[in-house]
């Protein structure tokens, strides 16, 4: 990418914000690639700073140390450096690389105000009652940013925004799922109570540091669900071409991956958090590369 200022800000070149960008994306751990060395070249920048700018404001609304009030004030700061970057002002280094990418890519604002809308939605909202409910929640928090990568791919199909839909929602959920312990630590619980008031669990239950029987039964039918939703969302790893297939396809058997674990955990994921090992790895590349399900 040949150097560039921004207009915003003569100071920091376009490719030094894109740089400070992708440090953080490859500075935080997560379950499935981001910006990996499988996405074509071209793309990598554009992702980081999507996911800068991602990262950033979901850490304003869960990480420990502030208050709701905070949070929130935080986030409407966030959003006004979006819509100020989108029309040309921005010092912030997410924000120089992120308006170069919404500009370069066309990107629809209304994707990021979805994200903000899901991370302020965190600050207040610990419990689900219907599946419609948690689903909505992925629309906005997972679903996006599937769309994004597709746009920023140069790809715009209807079908292809679908399916890729069900693949962001099943990984959002199956991240629920992992988490489950950590999330009820944190006063978060997904499951939906209607999976819940099936089972027969109880919430005493986690207060006393027990995963019952009824708590992995709703475990069980949450599984389930989002293995019906990675089915879904299958057909958008072969709607598109060359590296970003091979990231997709990685992408849908780590979380499918994750699921197997949570299975043989026997679903207890409140006391034991499955994840996808180096282990793992040269099975997943394999399976990637010769188009095989999990």
């Amino acid at each position: 990418m040949a150097l560039r200022k921004s207009r915003s800000d003569p100071a920091l070149s376009v490719a030094a914000a894109y740089e400070h960008c992708a440090g953080i994306a490859y500075s935080h751990y997560e379950n499935f690639p981001v910006a990996s060395w499988l996405l074509p070249a071209p793309m990598r920048p554009h992702i980081a700073a999507i996911y800068a700018f991602a990262r950033t404001a979901d850490d304003f609304a869960d990480e420990p140390g502030r208050s709701p009030d905070e949070r929130y004030r935080l986030l409407n700061e966030w959003r006004a450096k979006l819509h100020a970057s989108a029309n040309g002002a921005a010092t912030d280094p997410i924000f120089v690389a992120l308006a170069h990418t919404i500009r370069e890519r066309q990107l629809p604002l209304e994707l990021f105000d979805d994200l903000l809308s899901a991370f302020r939605q965190d600050v207040s909202v610990t419990r689900y009652e219907t599946w419609e409910d948690v689903l909505d929640y992925c629309r906005r928090s997972a679903n996006p940013v599937g769309r994004l990568v597709l746009r920023v791919a140069g790809v715009n199909d209807p079908a292809v925004d679908r399916s890729s839909d069900a693949l962001c929602s099943a990984l959002q959920l199956t991240n629920f799922w992992q988490d489950f312990g950590v999330d009820w630590n944190r006063g978060r619980l997904y499951i939906p109570r209607q999976e819940i008031l099936a089972a027969g669990a109880t919430e005493a239950d986690l207060d006393a540091k027990r995963m019952t029987a009824p708590w992995k039964t709703a475990m069980r039918a949450c599984v389930v669900t989002t293995r019906a939703l990675f089915e879904a969302g299958r057909p958008v790893t072969d709607a598109v071409s060359g590296r970003l297939r091979l990231e997709l396809r990685a992408t849908w058997l780590g979380g499918m991956r994750v699921l197997e674990k949570i299975e043989q955990l026997d679903y207890d994921t409140f006391t034991h958090r499955p994840t996808v090992g180096k282990r793992d790895i040269p099975a997943l590349a394999l399976r990637a590369l010769v188009g095989k399900p999990v």
